[in-house]
């Protein structure tokens, strides 16, 4: 072993003699050897001497290798590097790049102060260089200056002002990151570089476009409104329409439709539309962190109807090594609970696999959690059931908790989830029980009086269950609810009084609170153990527990030394106490940045920059524009490919190059729509447009696979818009004849519709009700007229700026898809002036949603109203369906949900039939209520009015006269949903719904409850 480190210094000495050798070959061989030792973590310091002598060396290779070496060990050898210091600027006007370049690095790497002016010097030099790359180092060496010395501030921002004109994109993410560094408050700096950065981001190296994209969405908060502020706009009006309606209905309508006109409709800024549009390919890129930071650009930039985009790409990034996966479920976790819609389509892609490590399984539970709701909750449940099995104890714990927040949030699974935990409860691990109990006295703490029986069950483990935070969950839920279980809870105060000495501290203070509790409320049987464990506690070694003791002694036992709270004692013992609410961990970690550390710790990280908030007025944006020499600006043939790619970027484009939400012009709109997929859809029989839209689906064969669905709907429209005038007059009389003949509509509606179409000759007519050829019985029967079945509003007149839209679900079957809700749509024109181009834009249903829009209304003349129908498959789902209603100046965010009753279709079935088809639907399927009929609501008659009000279904024959049936079918699935009311006795009723949907029966029996009680 002695041996060993002679054996170093030898070969320490060859390397010397080979550096001191004339040859370049062996002083080249020799660098070779003292960089491979340094990337094997060898320590090389002690050759320090000999490679600085050959920084002067004239051979370029041997020359790159020394700065190597020199940039590793400047930092550690500070007093001899300065001595070659003036080598070192003779390097910085060497005509190599690579040399300069490193000379630079290597100057900025000895952090002593004393060269602080030469180092300013040469970053001042480096940044007018000619080469790029040089710039570049110059950009790396600010934020180690900065660093040395923060007075040299205000020069350095000279530099980097300089630098952020630069042109290429090797230096614009070195430069963005110097200015993160040294001055991120200084705005002003990146007006007007803004959208040159945002076109060069495409092309910046990857770590760049991290950096770029961050600071560019920290910019765009402080410089763009909201492009969400509609929707508060409409909450607000909303509210103001509650709460002020007297002094509404007081003023004249010349004042609202002045207040209409002042208020200034959001229309995007183009240079946010810009941003938007340049950083949506970069969702593809290979490198995860870039997915990420556009993913968190989206999220707190787009509006809410584009944000779902960053969906698929996140998914992906789920198939990467298991550090990319926690990161990345990090920020799904937060963005699930405010866009929840964003990721149900990908549900599956969260299911946990038993590969998973614990931490990724745990956060995979918490996305599943979060995207619970009542359409997927029977789908999350089954998976959570299996995850009971699973051999890691944390895991399982982790899922316990999660069915309890399910239940807590979905009311109505809420049973459900209470009885598989209870059975969990007699499983044979004594972790599962544990957790069991816990999440069950949670819930219990909701429905307690209705649950007695769990409590009893609950009492008697306390025999076997060992774990502390269990026993004094349990003790905790018979104290509580002790007026529940007068029998057993005396026995369980006795059984603990026995093992108290032997108890852990947290099980010693339930069992305390259970003995003052017992004592106030049944004194009689439990006065003399309350005295025994009290005795106990007051020679207990924890502090806590004596305290506790002598202080309840005081409280509840009487005395000539009592004070006045004894009086008091039960309200203080027995109050009722608020059920806990059951949060995602997740739920307030949206005001960190996503992608950042802060975020990833939930805690404010070193050099964190807060995110702002929107602005109130957007401030100018004439300060972005710079002027454009004459000999750069593009040819028309550029301009001409520019318009063609246009789709590559945003599947959105169409309405809007600069604007997403509302273009003021009406020429810019027909224009831009023609190079993209929306000019399907228009009327126009000119050859230019048919052009225009063979060009806009050649590029939409090149689109994401995420956004074909919206395409095909699309191109579906395009034969009927390429009819053009000619047939409008024969589909008008086939209109107008189906109206008079089939149609159930009040004969003002039908005037009013004839009118507006009258108006707007050229559009395409509203599709008429042919009485479709059906199987399901007697559907045209139940049918009901337009006025009689209940409206809603879909878009206020206040809100709508003087447009008004209502629906309502008409129940006959929509002509297109027989598989489509029908919706008939009311559109009124309240404002004075001619409403243009309405149209539905850019559905965005869930997944597995269609959605059939109406033809477009080309005119609509003030104080018409025009009917449209409208066809949605909601998947048997209360989903709501999301869109666009679209006229040629506004965007408006509208969205329809359907009642339940209003997602089937009834069906005819013969007595013999229903009993049959209901003995199939029994267990899990059956769903039973107790109802009580009020007095106005017992005739037969009144009876089938209120069932087929609430449910859009038909009446099964029925011998009992006490019995009434109805029959019905799903629309999407065509699961069968059988009804049975019973009258009992009096007002007594029983309802009984069986269906193979156990979600759609159980909010149609509130629904049809609800309307017994009317």
């Amino acid at each position: 072993m002695g041996f060993f480190f002679p054996m170093v210094w030898y070969r320490h000495d060859d390397l010397k003699e080979m550096l001191d050798s004339n040859k370049d070959s062996l002083k080249l061989e020799a660098m070779k050897r003292i960089v491979a030792m340094i990337a094997r973590g060898k320590n090389a310091s002690d050759l320090f001497p000999a490679v600085v002598k050959n920084v002067a060396c004239k051979n370029i290779e041997v020359k790159k290798l020394v700065y190597v070496y020199l940039v590793r060990y400047a930092e550690e050898q500070q007093d001899l590097a300065l001595l070659s210091i003036s080598t070192f600027q003779r390097g910085l006007k060497d005509p190599n790049q690579l040399i300069r370049a490193s000379a630079l690095r290597v100057l900025s790497s000895i952090r002593v102060p004393i060269i602080v002016p030469i180092m300013m010097l040469a970053i001042k030099e480096a940044a007018s260089d000619m080469s790029p790359y040089v710039r570049k180092t110059a950009a790396h060496a600010i934020p180690k200056l900065y660093s040395l010395d923060s007075d040299q501030k205000d020069q350095l921002i000279e530099v980097i002002e300089k630098l952020l004109a630069d042109k290429t994109t090797l230096v614009a993410g070195s430069v963005v990151m110097a200015f993160e560094e040294v001055c991120p408050e200084r705005i002003d700096l990146i007006h007007k570089n803004y959208r040159k950065l945002c076109n060069l981001l495409i092309d910046v190296e990857e770590w760049g476009q991290v950096v770029i994209i961050n600071m560019l969405t920290r910019y765009a908060r402080t410089q763009f409104l909201s492009p969400n502020q509609n929707e508060s706009l409409l909450e607000e009006s909303a509210e103001k329409a509650f709460y002020g309606s007297e002094d509404e209905d007081a003023k004249d309508a010349k004042a609202e439709a002045a207040s209409l006109a002042k208020r200034k409709p959001y229309v995007m800024d183009p240079d946010h539309r810009l941003l938007l549009r340049n950083t949506k390919p970069l969702l593809q890129s290979r490198n995860a962190a870039v997915v990420m930071a556009v993913a968190q650009l989206y999220f707190h930039l787009a509006p809410k109807a584009e944000v779902g985009v960053i969906a698929k790409a996140l998914v992906r990034l789920l198939r990467s090594h298991s550090e990319v996966q926690y990161v990345v479920l990090q920020n799904v976790a937060t963005m699930s609970i405010k866009r929840r819609g964003m990721f149900e389509p990908y549900l599956k892609s969260f299911y946990i696999r038993s590969t998973d490590p614990t931490q990724i399984k745990i956060l995979k539970l918490e996305v599943l959690t979060n995207l619970a709701n009542e359409t997927n909750i029977s789908t999350i449940l089954r998976e959570f059931q299996t995850y009971i099995r699973s051999m890691d104890k944390d895991f399982v714990a982790a899922t316990i908790q999660a069915i309890g927040r399910c239940a807590t949030n979905i009311g109505k699974v809420r049973d459900t989830c209470l009885n598989g935990l209870v059975q969990l409860l007699s499983n044979r691990d004594e972790l599962v029980v544990a957790e069991s109990v816990v999440v069950i006295k949670k819930l219990l703490q909701m429905q307690p009086a209705q649950h007695s029986e769990i409590i009893k069950h609950m009492a008697k483990l306390t025999d076997n269950i060992q774990v502390p935070m269990a026993r004094a969950s349990i003790l905790w839920l018979i104290g509580e609810y002790c007026e529940h279980v007068p029998k057993i809870a005396p026995d369980v105060l006795r059984k603990m009084a026995k093992s108290f000495t032997n108890e852990e501290d947290i099980v010693k203070l339930q069992v305390i609170n259970l003995a003052a509790k017992l004592y106030l409320t049944n004194s009689k049987q439990s006065k003399l153990l309350t005295q025994y464990v009290l005795n106990l506690a007051k020679y207990d070694q924890n502090y806590d527990i004596r305290d506790r003791a002598r202080f309840i002694r005081q409280l509840i036992v009487p005395t000539e030394k009592s004070g006045a709270l004894n009086k008091y004692a039960k309200k203080l013992f027995l109050a009722q106490k608020p059920a806990p609410i059951l949060e995602s961990s997740f739920k307030d970690r949206d005001h960190f940045q996503l992608g950042s550390l802060s975020h990833l710790l939930n805690t404010k990280a070193v050099g964190y920059q807060e995110l702002p908030d929107w602005p109130d007025e957007a401030p100018d944006p004439s300060v972005r524009n710079v002027e454009v020499p004459e000999w750069t600006k593009c040819t028309s043939r550029e301009k001409r490919k520019e318009k063609v790619e246009k789709p590559f970027y945003s599947d959105s484009e169409g309405e809007s190059g600069p604007t997403e939400s509302a273009d003021s012009e009406p020429e810019s709109v027909s224009e831009e729509s023609g190079s993209s997929s929306s000019s399907s859809s228009s009327s126009s029989g000119s050859e230019e447009e048919d052009e225009d839209e063979e060009e806009g689906s050649g590029d939409l064969s090149e689109e994401e696979e995420e956004e074909e669905g919206a395409k095909k709907a699309k191109k579906k429209k395009a034969p009927q818009g390429r009819k053009g005038h000619a047939e409008t007059s024969s589909e008008e009389a086939s209109a107008s004849e189906s109206s008079s003949s089939g149609s159930d509509y009040g004969s003002e509606t039908e005037a009013k519709q004839r009118k507006a179409v009258r108006a707007g000759a050229s559009r395409s007519p509203i599709p008429p009700w042919h009485p479709p050829h059906r199987s399901l019985g007697p559907s045209q029967l139940l049918s009901p007229a337009f006025g009689a079945v209940r409206t809603y509003e879909l878009l206020h007149r206040m809100a709508g700026e003087g447009l008004s839209v209502e629906y309502c679900f008409s129940r006959r079957p929509f002509p297109g898809d027989p598989h489509m809700v029908a919706v008939q749509i009311q559109i009124s024109n309240n404002t004075d002036a001619e409403v243009k181009s309405l149209r539905v834009s850019e559905p965005k249903p869930l997944s597995g949603m269609r959605i059939q829009e109406f033809p477009e209304i080309e005119r609509l003349a003030p104080g018409d109203t025009v009917s449209v129908v409208m066809g949605i498959d909601f998947c048997d789902s209360t989903q709501a369906a999301n869109f666009q209603l679209c006229t040629h100046t506004r965007h408006f965010y509208v969205s329809i949900q359907p009642p339940v009753g209003e997602l089937m279709a009834p069906v005819f079935m013969s007595e013999n039939e229903f009993k049959k088809e209901q003995g199939k639907l029994m267990g899990m399927s059956e769903i039973t209520e107790k109802v009580t009929l009020p007095e106005k609501c017992r005739s037969d008659h009144a009876i089938v009015q209120q069932v087929t009000s609430a449910a859009n279904v038909g009446r099964v024959p029925c011998g009992a006269d006490n019995e009434y049936r109805f029959a019905a079918k799903t629309v999407t699935s065509g699961s069968l949903v059988l009804i049975t009311l019973e009258r009992r006795e009096g007002a007594a009723a029983q309802l009984i719904v069986n269906s193979e949907k156990m979600v759609i029966g159980t909010m149609l029996v509130k629904d049809i409850v609800q309307a017994l009680a009317q």
